[in-house]
């Protein structure tokens, strides 16, 4: 008879945070708080502030009455959109399939350890695989919180069509929440990866003889 030492909750709890990124992932993706612009010159006689975001734009207006919120889309085949967020788009895109991928192979891993099967190799390869891949998301999403910070620091415009309603440059620039939320993913996606990597196949086996 063997007896299988489940000692695999650190990778549970790594499954967990992984799962964790990718809502906050998605979620930064919906969000257009990626960059607050702050208007100085109100285009409608009142201020406004407008949010620059990976998959949209929205533009607040202020009065003493009302609050006038106006949101556009982008489409992919958008001319305007600066090379920064079309980066962006596609390293949060690829980031959401790497996830997936390495979501399969980690309950395949997982399914392995708590079912006792023997099978070494696959599971740790399976656990690395997942690692490798979530990792890799982490510095992805990474990389797009950096292509808009240095935009925002850099100060740089975006022309956006005049149906947006929005001037080429604001009067102040500054960091959103999404990139913050962004930021969390990239975190928890790196620290799911470590746990997955660190992964060791547990020697406690023992073996009984037949009696």
């Amino acid at each position: 008879m063997t007896k299988f030492n489940k000692g695999s909750k650190y990778q549970v709890g790594g499954f967990a945070l992984s799962t964790i990124a990718w809502i906050l992932c998605i979620t930064s993706m919906g969000l257009p708080q990626w960059r607050v612009w702050y208007l100085k010159e109100p285009m409608i006689s009142y201020s406004s502030v407008a949010f620059v975001g990976v998959w949209k734009a929205c533009v607040y207006h202020h009065d003493n009455f009302s609050n006038i919120r106006m949101c556009h889309q982008y489409s992919y085949y958008d001319t305007f959109i600066p090379l920064d967020i079309r980066v962006s788009q596609h390293l949060m895109l690829i980031t959401s399939i790497f996830w997936l991928v390495g979501k399969v192979a980690t309950i395949f891993a997982l399914r392995n350890v708590y079912t006792g099967r023997q099978e070494l190799n696959v599971t740790y390869n399976a656990f690395s695989f997942s690692a490798v891949l979530n990792i890799i998301a982490s510095c992805f999403v990474f990389l797009a919180v950096l292509c808009n910070y240095f935009s925002i620091m850099n100060k740089e415009g975006i022309a956006f069509p005049p149906s947006f309603h929005m001037p080429f440059y604001p009067h102040i620039q500054k960091v959103g929440v999404a990139m913050g939320v962004a930021f969390l993913a990239a975190i928890l996606f790196l620290v799911s990866g470590m746990i997955f990597i660190s992964y060791t196949f547990p020697l406690s086996i023992q073996v009984f003889p037949d009696i």
